[in-house]
């Protein structure tokens, strides 16, 4: 029978998809198939500085060739600025929002500690000379997900993160906004994605509950990492994948996420991979390590 289930993949035109990349469709797209559910594609275009011509469109072109096709038009965050500066000014007017002129090196002398120190709340910028970002003030709550992987995950966000920026200095909306932004409009209901972001979750939750949004389901995979223990990713130059081995990425990736395909669909062509895939999904198989090494040669 149908459900309300509603996942998306959400990735950054920074570069084309990799090995990493694969693996959080992958697993996204199958949990929502599991539940006879939708699945969108999201583009997070927030940060032009550091935008690939030609990625969004490459993006999309990559995972029709590995059969992971959407079930509604992509949504580009670039499209949605009216939304979040709404949103922005909503929180401004309950008193949540302030303006911080802190530089990073000043972030540095002034604090052993990640938790931001609160001193543009405290100490109000005096001019409007310099850019400035926008923080949101946090509560000293505990806020915490029950992960549907990686279990109980929480965290105090005055004592462990601290106000933490929602508009940035470039005028650019931050990725915490955003998402949960995205998130509410599009109705999404569970959320798989890797475990680099189950940190940042509180936040999330937090300001799920300031626009009175429900709070989805969470599942945090396992990162891949390279050689040297780093994230694979763009920035530490992880191959782009190779259209023509679709079936044999498949086939390791579903073999990374603990569902492996019998020998015989292994070279198979892809959408027979994924209907099996997704028949015989099971998300307390997904393995609860935080990372893992890429196999040789993705």
């Amino acid at each position: 029978m149908p459900t309300s289930y509603r996942g998306r993949f959400a990735p950054s035109p920074t570069g084309p998809l990799h090995f990493g990349s694969l693996l959080a469709a992958l697993a996204s797209y199958l949990d929502a198939k599991a539940h006879q559910g939708h699945w969108l594609v999201r583009i997070e275009d927030l940060d032009p500085p550091r935008e690939i011509a030609g990625a969004s469109d490459a993006i999309l072109r990559t995972l029709e060739a590995f059969g992971l096709h959407w079930d509604e038009r992509p949504l580009y965050q670039s499209q949605r600025l009216a939304r979040y500066q709404q949103v922005l000014e909503q929180l401004q007017q309950q008193g949540l929002v302030y303006p911080c002129q802190c530089s990073r090196s000043q972030l540095q002398h002034r604090q052993a500690h990640p938790c931001y120190d609160g001193f543009c709340r405290r100490h109000p910028p005096s001019t409007t000379s310099q850019p400035w970002a926008y923080r949101l003030w946090v509560s000293d709550a505990y806020y915490s997900i029950e992960d549907r992987i990686q279990g109980h995950y929480g965290q105090s966000l005055r004592q462990e993160v601290g106000d933490f920026v929602i508009k940035r200095k470039e005028g650019f909306f931050a990725y915490q906004l955003a998402v949960v932004v995205d998130d509410f409009d599009q109705g999404i209901s569970h959320i798989v994605r890797g475990s680099d972001l189950l940190d940042s979750t509180p936040r999330q939750c937090y300001l799920q509950q300031l626009l009175m949004a429900p709070q989805p389901s969470y599942a945090h995979i396992p990162v891949i990492t390279n050689a040297q223990g780093q994230k694979l990713s763009k920035q530490t130059f992880a191959p782009a994948l190779n259209p023509q081995q679709v079936s044999t990425l498949t086939a390791q990736a579903l073999a990374m996420l603990s569902h492996p395909l019998p020998p015989a669909l292994e070279s198979a062509p892809v959408a027979e991979q994924l209907a099996y895939a997704q028949t015989h999904w099971r998300t307390e198989r997904l393995p609860a390590r935080l990372s893992f090494a890429t196999p040789y040669g993705v």
